[in-house]
């Protein structure tokens, strides 16, 4: 369930158009398309692969990348595990709301904690939310290192960084499973297409 509002003084807004007559003009469904790893696993890229080959077909779709709504909405909090958790929770509302109005949405977050997943699982309706775990190994993410990060993190810079001074819970019931450590970016998001028409979110081609 959302977390309960403070104020009690606020009346929910009916749309008058339904989520069945928005899909039924985009042409496909709402959904929501969760890319959960470490950092350098590859979310971001296949993301961003799987948003060009949706957008090329005429698929109405989105990013919600960790690094972006953290310049924006995100701005206040940091990487405590209470500010993780909040981080997290609020970009499951963002995507529920993206997902009731037929937009297929990629959100691209490390989110480590298998009980926040969950319950942005949880919040939606079933079959709106897809876990895909981009699986790399701690060596190949920190071989990568495409943000110099990890170096920070071993050299103490950074605290509470995934994967070496903090934790990361893999998912137990991911929908897909993407070895990103052994294939190619555009393999991957093949991959996630796929997926996608065979649940008849989005027709084939």
């Amino acid at each position: 369930m959302s977390q309960e509002p403070k104020s009690q003084n606020i009346t929910k807004v009916i749309p008058a158009v339904t989520r069945e007559e928005r899909e039924k003009m985009l042409g496909h469904k709402g959904v929501t398309v969760w890319f959960t790893g470490l950092s350098g696993s590859g979310k971001s890229a296949v993301a961003l692969c799987v948003d060009q080959v949706l957008t090329e077909r005429g698929v109405a779709c989105t990013i919600l990348d960790g690094d972006n709504v953290r310049h924006g909405l995100n701005s206040d909090l940091g990487f405590s595990p209470e500010d993780r958790n909040e981080n997290i929770r609020r970009i499951g509302e963002v995507a529920k709301l993206f997902t009731q109005a037929g937009i297929i949405n990629l959100t691209a977050f490390i989110s480590p904690y298998r009980d926040d997943r969950d319950r942005n699982r949880k919040i939606q309706e079933e079959g709106d939310f897809v876990e895909i775990f981009v699986d790399a190994p701690l060596s190949v993410c920190e071989e990568r290192d495409p943000k110099g990060l990890y170096k920070k993190a071993r050299a103490g810079i950074i605290p509470e960084f995934t994967g070496i001074s903090a934790p990361y819970e893999s998912p137990v019931n991911a929908e897909l499973i993407l070895n990103t450590g052994e294939e190619p970016v555009e393999d991957s998001a093949a991959r996630v297409v796929a997926y996608l028409e065979e649940r008849k979110y989005m027709k084939k081609v």
